[in-house]
C-alpha cells in the first residue's frame, strides 16, 4: 500500500493554481487592454457608428421646376399623391401578395403589367408603386389590414403631371423612372448625392434637356431610429430647393391651334420669330400624352404606341426628313440672283417639258405657262423654269449656298435627336454610296433637285429657319425653345440669348425680289384661294412632294393608296414688309400644298397676327388642286 505526500500534493496544487491565476490574469489584461483600445483609442470610431446607427438620413426629393409657356401658362408642374409601394425583395410571393391587395384596393391589369415592367428594370430591394394616386378611403383601408402584407407600403410622391395633354408633348418630353444609363449621366456630373431618393428623370424633350436645371436640389431630415428601424423623432431638417422654372418661347395657345388645325392627319408645322430665333409653335401630329409615362408606362400602351404605324413617338419637326417639293423654288431663285445666274426680269419660253440627254422633264401644266420670269415661276410654280435654273447653276453651287440657309444640317435647337437631313452634292453622293458606279453624280440629277426633288430631304425645323433667314433679310438665328431660367432661390433670370449664327449678306434688292413674288403667291398665285379676304399681307410658297416616283406619267391623287399620296407643304412668312413671324408646314400624304398645306398656315397666321381663333380643324381646300401649279 502506497501513502499519497502531502507536501508533494500540496506543490502540485499550487503549482496548478498559480497557472490558472495567470491564465484568469491574462484574460483580465487582454480584456482590460480590449476595453481601453474600444473606450478610449478607438472611441470616435465607435461613436460615430453607434450614431449612424441611432440616426438615419433621410432624402427629401426637390419639387421639379415649372415649364411655362411665353405668357405664363403652366404646361408642366407637380403635385402630391400616395401611392401603394411593394419592395420585392420583403413581400415573398410577389403574385399572392398582390392578389391579397387587390381584395381591399382595385388593382387593374394595366398596374400588373406596368408592376412587371418596373420590376424588370429594377432592383429588388427598390420599392416599385403598384398603384398610384390612392384616395383617402383606399389609404385607410389598406392601413387597416398594413399587418397582412410585409414588404408593403404606403408613401407620399410628387408627380409630374401635364396638364395639356398631349398638346406640345414633342417639345415638352417626359420623365420616367432612373435606369443605368441615367445614372452615368448624373455620375459624370459628379451629382451623384443630389439624386439619392429620386426616382425620375428626364427621356425626351424640354424635361431631357434641361434635366440638371429642373430637378433641382435634394434636402434631408436627420432621424433617430429605434432598434426596430422605426422613427422616433426628427433631429434637424434640411428643406430642398425645388428645380428651376423654365419660360418658354412657345406660345400655348397658338401651339393648340396649330395642331387642332391638322385634325386627324399627319404631319409638322414649325413657327419661328424671324428677328430673334425664338420658336412660336412646334407641331408634330399624331402626338401622345406624356402622362401615360410618369407612373411607368405598360407594356401594352408602350407597343401600342411604338407599333402605331402613324409613328406618335417621333418628332416630324426634328426627325422627318421630306422633300421640299415647290417650297425649294424661292431660294433656288434667291441662288440664281445672288450668284449671277438670272436677272429678274429675264425670261424663258416654257413649252411645257424641258428636253435634258433625250429625257422629257414634264412641267405639271400642259402646253407649258408660256414666257415665264422670275415672278411668274414663283407664283405659277413653273417646273421648267427651275429644271433650266438647275441645270445651268449645277449641283455644287445649289448646295453651297443651300448649305448656307441651313439645309440639311442640324439647327442646334435646345432639344436633343434632330436629324441632319440631306443636301446633295457630288461629295455627299461619293459619301452616301459604296459603289463607284453610285458615286458619279450624273448631270440629270441635278434637274430635279432644282424642283425639289430627287434627293433632297430635310426637316420641317430647317425649313422654317430658312424661311425665316430669308424674311429676316438674310441673318439667321438659332432656334431656341427656352426663353429664360428663373432660379426658384433668388429669383434671378438666366436669359437665352438669341444666337445669330450667320449674316448671309443678301443683297436687298435680291430679298425684294423674292419677297414680292412670294407676296404674288398669295395674292394671285397657288396660295390665292387660302388667303383670301386676308387682314393682311403675307408672304408664301405653296409645295408638292412625291412620295412614289411615277417616272414622269401623270397621276390622279384620289385613286392612290392613301401612304403613296405626295406630302403637302407650305412656307410664309407676315406680315410680307415687316415679318414677326415664319413657318413651315408638312401634311404628310396631304396632296398638292394649297390644297391641304396652305389653310393650315392661314388658321395660324390669322390666330397669331389677328388673334382669331378658328371653330374647326383648318378643312382640305378640294377647289385649290387645279390651280396648285406643282
Amino acid at each position: 500500500m502506497e501513502f499519497k505526500n502531502p507536501q508533494e500534493e500540496l506543490e502540485r496544487f499550487r503549482s496548478r493554481l498559480a497557472v490558472a491565476g495567470g491564465f484568469v490574469l491574462l484574460c483580465f489584461t487582454v480584456l482590460f487592454l480590449r476595453f481601453i483600445w474600444l473606450q478610449i483609442v478607438q472611441h470616435d470610431y465607435y461613436q460615430t457608428r453607434a450614431e449612424d446607427n441611432r440616426i438615419s438620413l433621410v432624402p427629401i426629393v426637390p419639387n421639379r421646376g415649372l415649364i411655362v409657356d411665353r405668357n405664363g401658362t403652366v404646361l408642366a408642374r407637380n403635385y402630391s399623391a400616395y401611392t401603394l409601394e411593394i419592395t420585392p425583395s420583403r413581400a415573398g410571393d410577389l403574385e399572392k401578395t398582390i392578389d391579397g391587395l387587390a381584395t381591399i384596393i382595385e388593382i387593374e391589369a394595366k398596374d400588373r403589367r406596368r408592376f412587371k415592367k418596373l420590376m424588370d428594370e429594377s432592383k429588388s430591394f427598390e420599392t416599385l408603386p403598384i398603384r398610384t394616386r390612392l384616395s383617402d378611403e383606399e389609404v385607410a383601408k389598406f392601413i387597416a389590414h398594413r399587418y397582412r402584407f410585409p414588404g408593403v407600403e404606403i408613401k407620399a410622391r410628387l408627380f409630374r403631371q401635364y396638364p395639356g395633354g398631349a398638346y406640345a408633348s414633342h417639345i415638352l418630353g417626359y420623365i420616367g423612372r432612373i435606369t443605368d444609363r441615367d445614372l452615368e449621366k448624373i455620375e459624370a456630373r459628379d451629382d451623384d448625392a443630389n439624386y439619392r431618393g429620386t426616382d425620375h428623370f428626364g427621356k425626351t424633350g424640354l424635361e431631357l434637356r434641361y434635366e440638371f436645371d429642373l430637378h433641382g436640389v435634394s434636402g434631408h431630415e436627420q432621424v433617430e431610429v429605434d432598434a426596430g428601424g422605426r422613427a422616433v423623432r426628427t433631429l434637424t431638417h434640411t428643406p430642398p430647393i425645388a428645380g428651376n422654372q423654365l419660360t418658354l418661347t412657345i406660345d400655348a395657345e397658338l401651339q393648340r391651334i396649330a395642331e387642332q388645325a391638322f385634325g386627324d392627319r399627319k404631319g409638322s408645322l414649325v413657327a419661328i420669330e424671324p428677328s430673334s430665333g425664338g420658336i412660336l409653335a412646334m407641331v408634330s401630329v399624331p402626338n401622345y400624352d406624356p402622362n401615360m409615362f410618369v407612373d411607368g408606362i405598360d407594356t401594352q400602351n408602350w407597343r401600342e404606341l411604338n407599333e402605331s404605324p402613324d409613328k406618335p413617338m417621333v418628332n416630324r419637326a426634328l426627325n422627318g426628313a421630306y422633300p421640299p417639293g415647290s417650297t425649294f423654288k424661292p431660294f433656288m431663285a434667291l441662288a440664281a440672283l445672288e450668284l449671277g445666274k438670272r436677272r429678274a426680269e429675264q425670261a424663258i419660253s416654257d413649252p411645257g417639258f424641258f428636253n435634258f440627254g433625250g429625257h422629257h422633264f414634264r412641267d405639271d401644266k400642259k402646253g407649258g405657262h408660256g414666257m415665264v420670269d422670275m415672278y411668274k415661276s414663283i407664283v405659277h410654280s413653273c417646273d421648267t423654269y427651275y429644271y433650266m435654273l438647275a441645270n445651268d447653276m449645277g449641283i455644287d453651287n445649289i448646295a453651297a449656298f443651300m448649305g448656307r440657309l441651313g439645309l440639311g444640317q442640324r439647327t442646334g435647337i435646345d432639344i436633343d435627336g434632330e436629324s441632319e437631313g440631306v443636301l446633295p452634292s457630288q461629295e455627299w453622293k461619293k459619301k452616301r454610296f459604296r459603289k463607284p458606279e453610285q458615286q458619279k453624280w450624273y448631270a440629270g440629277e441635278t434637274i430635279s433637285i432644282g424642283i425639289g426633288q430627287g434627293y433632297n430631304a430635310y426637316t420641317p425645323i430647317q425649313l422654317a429657319q430658312a424661311t425665316a433667314t430669308l424674311a429676316n433679310n438674310g441673318v439667321m438665328f438659332r432656334p431656341h425653345l427656352v426663353k429664360y431660367v428663373t432660379d426658384t432661390r433668388t429669383g434671378d433670370k438666366r436669359l437665352i440669348e438669341p444666337e445669330p449664327l450667320r449674316d448671309l449678306q443678301l443683297k436687298p434688292e435680291h430679298v425684294a425680289v423674292i419677297r414680292n413674288a412670294m407676296i404674288g403667291v398669295n395674292k394671285e398665285g397657288t396660295g390665292a384661294r387660302a388667303f383670301a379676304k386676308a387682314e393682311y399681307v403675307s408672304a408664301g410658297k405653296t409645295g408638292t412632294a412625291q412620295v412614289f416616283s411615277y417616272k414622269g406619267a401623270e397621276h390622279k391623287t384620289e385613286s392612290m393608296a392613301a401612304h403613296l399620296r405626295d406630302h403637302a407643304l407650305f412656307i410664309a412668312f407676315a406680315p410680307a414688309d415687316k415679318p414677326t413671324i415664319a413657318l413651315a408646314v408638312l401634311v404628310e400624304n396631304g396632296g398638292f400644298g394649297a390644297q391641304a398645306a396652305a389653310p393650315i398656315a392661314r388658321q395660324v397666321l390669322d390666330y397669331y397676327l389677328l388673334g382669331k381663333k378658328p371653330k374647326a380643324p383648318a378643312q382640305p381646300d378640294e377647289a385649290a388642286v387645279e390651280e396648285d401649279g406643282e
